[in-house]
């Protein structure tokens, strides 16, 4: 239980009344670092990739008044709304420090609005970090998640960055309405034909899903919404759905392409899909799904394109491409991913990862990595001070 968050000073500011004195505020540092600038204690999304030390400072302040479980629990996203948990099991989790976000599932907007305010009530209540609520907000699936809310139409009929920037700015009006500060989108994708996608994507022609995507992050991230670019390594130019069976990409990685230009333009978070990839010398993933390869997310997403923002998993639960894997938790996070989306059994996850942990340092050092960048998140949401 975190209750030391809500009186913890983190910073001490000193206004100085000597005429043409600016704020000074003084981090107690072991070097007792002086900053003689306010402007790196409130940080936005735009500040998450760049250097600054007083954020730096607060991360590490914040973790390490957690216990390891509180660690863990801030990777787990665990689901409420219709296909997720009932409510009374997501107020247990929380309460038991078994979860650090929750996705919004289907459901009506005033019963969405309504469990929020319960969960972040409780979450208060215990002292614990806040929740970091999150929706898959496509354009073309908002309308199922959110009832009561705005029907934007499909994705691939937006055909202009201006379209999309209003598009977008109405679906941010309706997560702020809930709370939610995590979109799991844009769809980077690139085909309109595939099973899983289908009008999900922005079209076929990959320099327009681009820019859209890009106008999507923008218009997201500068309103204080994290945008997210799915499902990597690339889900248009496949054949199947993997909520129903195994999906392979066979030889090359047709739409990795799309990535580094969402990388560049600094995009929050990027989500894994279930895709298991054969025929590929450089980045086979032996039968194994990519949401659960390193070579997939630490090899190449990590190292190889340089992302350092969060990588989150596709939905473990209830996804037949991985429903055969009863680690899949452990497996994903040691396969370097951040954020642990929908596992079906939440305890039985932490504890396999803390189990993980005593065992092997390396391990325990890199899910601290993973923590840590979620706390930083939060800050830059706005959700800690």
């Amino acid at each position: 239980m975190f209750r030391p968050i809500f009186t913890l000073t983190l910073i001490i500011c000193i206004s100085l009344s000597i005429q043409g004195q600016e704020e000074v505020c003084y981090a107690p540092t072991p070097s007792s670092v002086l900053i003689a600038s306010t402007a790196a204690i409130d940080p936005k999304l735009e500040d998450y990739f760049k250097y600054n030390p007083v954020l730096d400072y607060k991360v590490d302040s914040v973790f390490n008044l957690l216990t390891e479980q509180e660690r863990v629990a801030q990777m787990i996203i665990t689901a409420a709304g219709k296909g997720g948990k009932d409510d009374a099991t997501v107020r247990r989790l929380i309460k038991e420090d078994f979860a650090g976000g929750v996705i919004l599932m289907k459901g009506k907007k005033t019963e969405h609005h309504s469990r929020v305010s319960s969960f972040s009530r409780l979450t208060q209540s215990e002292g614990n970090l806040p929740l970091l609520y999150s929706m898959d907000a496509e354009p073309s699936l908002i309308k199922g998640r959110n009832q009561g809310g705005p029907d934007l139409g499909d994705t691939y009929k937006i055909k202009t960055p201006a379209a999309c920037d209003s598009i977008t700015r109405l679906i941010n009006k309706e997560l702020k309405h809930l709370d939610i500060r995590h979109n799991y989108a844009p769809v980077l994708d690139i085909s309109i034909d595939n099973a899983a996608i289908k009008k999900r994507s922005f079209g076929s022609d990959p320099q327009h899903v681009i820019e859209m995507c890009k106008q999507f992050v923008s218009s997201s991230q500068s309103e204080g919404i994290m945008a997210t670019a799915k499902h990597f390594p690339g889900h248009g130019l496949v054949s199947g759905d993997t909520h129903k069976q195994s999906v392979y990409i066979d030889g090359k990685l047709q739409e990795l392409q799309n990535y580094p230009p969402l990388i560049d333009h600094g995009v929050l978070s990027i989500m894994v899909a279930h895709i298991v990839i054969k025929n590929n010398e450089q980045y086979n993933t032996d039968g194994l799904p990519a949401s659960l390869s390193p070579v997939i997310i630490t090899k190449l997403l990590r190292k190889e394109l340089g992302f350092n923002g969060l990588i989150i998993t596709d939905a473990l639960g209830g996804m037949s491409a991985v429903a055969k894997y009863n680690k899949s938790a452990l497996m994903a996070s040691q396969a370097g991913s951040d954020l642990i989306l929908m596992p079906d059994n939440v305890e039985y996850s932490v504890q396999l990862i803390l189990d993980a942990m005593l065992k092997d340092l390396s391990y325990r050092h890199q899910v601290y990595d993973s923590v840590k960048r979620i706390i930083r998140a939060k800050f830059c949401l706005g959700l800690l001070h």
